[in-house]
């Protein structure tokens, strides 16, 4: 492996850390209706767990309710089963062919172990990327020891990799604290 492979390879898996991130905070709700809300919940559908976008139409009301419309009308009782048991905490309401999901207002302390949360995802992303650091450094040790590149080449490499790793890592400290002010706000 190169040196500009093992660059790429750190910059691209440390992006995927942060979109993972990006993605994790998204579940994360905060008291706004969003259709994305829903994107984990799994149904039974015909004997296999499927999330509820594939069987049904999700959208946003208003701010505080989602409407949720299945594909077909023997998926209503499954589809509000499933939003009913999920940790999201919500209580739908079947209308007909039609769900209707309010989103309950946060409370202060729910909104204070949602930030908990919130931190706790971005500490791990920072995990992850800090050992990305770390194996693009033990590869570049490596490469020293086998002889294919010089120590400069190496301290160059970890000095390039050191500034991936704080410019990634100063992304998830913005992206927990957009969070962490989207949850707050009341």
């Amino acid at each position: 492996m190169s040196l500009s492979e093992v660059k790429q390879s750190t910059q691209e898996r440390m992006n995927k850390s942060v979109d993972a991130l990006k993605t994790n905070l998204s579940k994360i709700r905060t008291g706004r209706a969003h259709g994305g809300i829903l994107d984990h919940v799994l149904v039974e559908y015909y004997g296999s767990p499927v999330p509820v976008g594939q069987v049904a139409n999700v959208t946003v009301v208003d701010a505080r309710t989602l409407s949720v419309q299945p594909y077909e009308k023997n998926m209503v009782g499954p589809v509000e089963k499933a939003i009913r048991d999920s940790d999201l905490g919500l209580n739908p309401v079947s209308m007909g062919d039609n769900i209707r999901v309010p989103m309950p207002a946060l409370t202060e302390e729910r909104r204070r172990d949602l930030t908990k949360v919130v931190r706790s995802e971005g500490e791990d992303a920072k995990v992850a990327i800090r050992n990305l650091r770390r194996d693009a450094n033990d590869s570049a040790k490596k490469m020293v020891k086998d002889k294919e590149i010089s120590e400069d080449d190496e301290r160059r490499l970890q000095d390039e990799v050191q500034k991936m790793t704080d410019k990634h890592v100063a992304e998830i400290d913005k992206l927990v604290a957009q969070k962490e002010a989207e949850i707050m706000t009341v």
